[in-house]
């Protein structure tokens, strides 16, 4: 199985982050993970990382409900900015709302929809799907 190179969790919740992060070094799942608390900060740092041609993430882990930019808002914003490399997004919420399910399947680079908490089963079957 291969393993991916570079993962980026966006969520504001510290207990998920510290909880994924965990299961990602034991799952061995990445080599590195970049972290952002809310879509804006995310929009802001992904933009300077495509700006400076540096290295962006393979996979993205994305809460839905977050302050000041939610999930859905980041996704509007993001899928807008071209990028040299396709990079595969999660939906990783708690949100079991039938209408979040529908309204993610009407964003093409949405891979899948994952209700936490997430296992290292999750992450296996994601590192197949990418």
């Amino acid at each position: 199985m291969k393993k991916i190179d570079l993962a980026c969790i966006i969520d504001d919740d510290p207990i998920f982050v510290f909880g994924a992060k965990k299961i990602m070094q034991f799952a061995d799942f990445c080599n590195s993970f970049m972290v952002y608390h809310n879509g804006e900060e995310a929009i802001k740092g992904l933009k300077s990382i495509i700006l400076a041609k540096e290295k962006l993430p393979d996979i993205i882990l994305l809460d839905l409900n977050m302050p000041i930019m939610d999930g859905w808002q980041f996704l509007d914003e993001f899928t807008q900015i071209p990028t040299e490399n396709e990079i595969t997004i999660y939906i990783v919420t708690s949100s079991i709302d039938p209408e979040d399910v529908n309204r993610a399947k009407t964003y093409n680079r949405i891979t899948n929809y994952l209700v936490k908490p997430i296992s290292i089963e999750d992450l296996r079957k994601a590192l197949q799907e990418g």
